[in-house]
């Protein structure tokens, strides 16, 4: 007999010794962060960066393959005794000596993860990890110039490449309610006095909202700059036409938390089939926010429509696509994204 087919007969045993549970069961815990297993993480450390933002040290599984600066990890977070799935940008070096990585989240308002982690989030405790993805890094050849315009907390994805990577020329506008809302200030700021990075940091409290047309004051040749840019939506529309405008766009990467919504309707009534749970939602509520609200287990991801983390069966009625207004009609195999689709009258999905 082959060793193959002894470990074969050896794993058959085990499975009728720890029935109904697996050994792979009893193998996570005991090694809950062991090769061949699920992706797992272990929480480390939690360390506040702002009133509302922290940063989680995070020790991966043997199976994580590393990460690129820019990029972001889906992570899955038990809440309440309801496992939810989030992205954050992976915000420490490629090559940190300790092996650990570190995402920055900060709370928002009724965020049930995003509040987890930044309020109650402990040490040692177990996450779900997804391998690091996204397409908002840098180039391997480097720019002669560099250019991050950045605001509130799309200074996250930023920061992994401001760690990982140096630049003779890099310049960074970024914006934060008040000087104490900055995420990363103390480390913006040693940048700076160690002449690694030129910053212009405005308060929107006091200096109002960045006005596109002004970037010529605070970076007059922010055209021949490479540019990485992350924040609100507002900040990243008028980023792109203006770079269009002057003939640029190639130079500008934009990363999003949340896709562009570009058309909505009338909404509906929502039945969750499997949970027998039906809500009201208007036409602009993306149905993963919907089903959320309502108590329901949604899987998710990214929440931009790009992972396909979210898809679910839609069995009865229709959704539009809030980033292109595309309507799609339930049908055998029909599957939807529940993060970018919306009611477009009273449908039905497979949760």
């Amino acid at each position: 007999m082959t060793s193959a087919a002894l470990r074969s007969r050896a794993w058959k045993l085990l499975e009728m010794v720890t029935t109904p549970l697996l050994p792979s069961d009893y193998l996570d815990l005991v090694s809950p962060l062991r090769a061949g297993g699920d992706l797992r993480g272990r929480i480390e450390a939690v360390h506040p960066e702002t009133g509302d933002a922290a940063t989680i040290v995070i020790k991966p599984g043997r199976g994580w393959r590393g990460h690129t600066a820019g990029q972001y990890v889906r992570i899955g977070v038990d809440v309440d005794g309801v496992r939810l799935w989030r992205a954050y940008s992976v915000t420490s070096p490629t090559h940190r000596g300790d092996g650990r990585i570190t995402i920055t989240v900060k709370a928002i308002p009724d965020g049930k993860v995003s509040n987890h982690l930044v309020r109650r989030a402990q040490p040692g405790t177990l996450i779900q990890l997804d391998q690091a993805t996204g397409d908002f890094v840098l180039p391997q050849a480097k720019p002669a110039k560099v250019l991050y315009l950045t605001a509130g907390s799309g200074i996250t994805p930023v920061m992994g490449m401001l760690r990982d990577v140096e630049f003779d020329d890099v310049v960074m506008v970024h914006s934060a309610p008040q000087p104490h809302d900055v995420i990363f200030r103390n480390d913006l700021h040693d940048l700076v006095a160690d002449k690694k990075l030129r910053l212009t940091e405005l308060h929107t409290d006091t200096d109002g909202m960045l006005d596109i047309a002004r970037l010529g004051e605070l970076v007059p040749d922010w055209a021949e700059r490479e540019t990485w840019a992350c924040g609100p939506a507002g900040l990243l529309d008028a980023a792109e036409d203006h770079w269009t405008e002057h003939g640029v766009p190639e130079r500008l990467h934009t990363e999003r938390f949340r896709p562009a919504v570009v058309a909505t309707g009338d909404g509906g009534e929502v039945t969750f089939a499997a949970t027998d749970k039906t809500v009201d939602a208007d036409g602009a509520t993306p149905l993963l926010d919907v089903g959320e609200e309502a108590g329901v287990l949604m899987p998710s991801g990214c929440r931009m429509g790009i992972c396909f983390g979210c898809v679910t069966p839609l069995t009865a009625g229709a959704v539009r696509d809030l980033r292109t207004g595309e309507i799609t009609e339930a049908g055998p195999g029909v599957l939807i994204q529940t993060c970018v689709s919306a009611a477009a009258g009273p449908c039905d999905i497979e949760r």
